[in-house]
């Protein structure tokens, strides 16, 4: 699977028009060094044997993959829920944090910087770097301090420095800024731990090589439970990307499976307050890469809204801005009603609570048509713990 018949990043770090490489001259040496160096790193067998290790002892993977029975029902089909939920920390982002802490120890950095939005970056962050006994710094916007305190409490405990973003609206997009900013002061020792697949390549492609092993099990685990290792549906949360591109990765160019991916359509696709990327974005450059992005018609880029912090993002990664383009995936605006509803139905239908961006993908499947005998995979990338103030709000009003 190379460059143009593949829907992976190609030798030049884009996909289709998208992605490349756009940063400030002194982050240059910083981004080249990487590029030059992560896959000759992941590929090793020394890296492969360490990370395998971690994930299997320290994370617990392979995370199950479990039939849905009551959810299977009332849709009409077998649906599957790829349990990131269970993961240590409580979501898909250890994943990539185990992989690249261990990278930029290869690389010899003595200090770790990251962005969070939901929190659950953040706290993959922190609980590495405590392993690793690295200092950490995590950015977050103001607004998801206060709506995400437990994370901000779990990060401390870690022993990580929070601190609070208090530019634009004060959510994702701007924590990046920030952790940004700090990167360009600090070139040299200093590693940026992105937790999305954003930002100039190669980011894009390591934290969808790392965050490819939910796809691995996904096929293994399909093969022994339904004796075929591909579904017809996969079907996970999009923001910048993450957990969507571990999902789909080792099918991207498998036509068989179709692609399905739910955005935050916030209040409404239509009302000003929304993070519908895909919906109403245009080609711009965000975070280093050449992407979707919410703007108005002077370029400058809208302030996103969404009930889920980690979905609360004016872009998206340029894999799947590119397959979005394509027609390879469909791409549906849940806008926040309908993933609370989402959420209360696996929560009562299932018993399992689930975190506010996966509730997005859950809200997929009324918009969905299913015949009896189709597989589908729905990927949970997180547990409802850090949403608890906002669901309990929500049975309250």
């Amino acid at each position: 699977m190379k460059n143009t018949k593949t829907f992976l990043v190609n030798d030049e770090g884009y996909y289709g028009r998208f992605g490349g490489c756009y940063v400030p001259e002194i982050l240059h040496g910083c981004v080249e060094e990487l590029r030059r160096t992560y896959l000759s790193v992941l590929e090793s067998d020394d890296f492969r044997q360490e990370f395998d290790r971690l994930l299997h002892d320290y994370v617990g993977r392979p995370s199950p993959l479990y039939l849905a029975g009551r959810l299977s029902e009332k849709y009409g089909c077998r649906i599957y829920l790829k349990r990131e939920d269970l993961n240590h920390t409580g979501a898909h982002k250890i994943n990539n944090t185990i992989g690249q802490i261990l990278l930029a120890r290869r690389m010899g950095k003595k200090r770790i910087i990251a962005e969070t939005g939901a929190g659950q970056h953040g706290v993959a962050t922190a609980t590495v770097c405590a392993l690793m006994n690295m200092p950490c710094v995590v950015y977050m916007g103001k607004t998801d301090v206060e709506r995400q305190r437990i994370n901000v409490e779990k990060m401390q405990m870690l022993g990580a420095e929070v601190r609070p973003v208090t530019s634009g609206n004060m959510t994702l997009k701007d924590a990046t800024n920030e952790a940004i900013r700090d990167w360009c002061c600090h070139p040299s020792d200093t590693y940026y731990i992105i937790g999305s697949t954003v930002g100039p390549h190669p980011y894009p492609d390591m934290v969808a090589r790392l965050q490819s092993v939910i796809s691995r099990e996904i096929r293994a685990q399909l093969l022994e439970k339904e004796g075929r290792d591909h579904p017809d549906y996969l079907i996970a949360c999009v923001g910048g990307g993450s957990n969507a591109a571990g999902t789909i990765y080792h099918y991207v160019d498998d036509e068989r499976v179709r692609i399905v991916l739910a955005e935050a359509g916030g209040k409404g696709v239509d009302s000003g307050q929304t993070a519908a990327t895909i919906q109403l974005g245009r080609i711009g450059i965000l975070h280093g890469a050449k992407t979707m992005v919410i703007q108005n018609e002077d370029g400058q880029i809208e302030e996103p809204y969404s009930i889920s912090a980690g979905l609360d993002y004016p872009g998206v990664g340029p894999m799947h801005a590119n397959m979005a383009q394509a027609g390879r995936s469909t791409v549906l605006a849940v806008d926040d009603d309908e993933a609370l509803a989402a959420a209360y139905e696996l929560t009562r239908l299932e018993g399992i609570i689930p975190a506010l961006e996966s509730a997005h993908a859950l809200g997929a499947l009324p918009k969905m048509k299913f015949r009896p005998q189709e597989i589908v995979v729905l990927t949970l990338s997180g547990r409802g713990d850090k949403d608890m103030d906002t669901y309990i709000r929500h049975m309250q009003s």
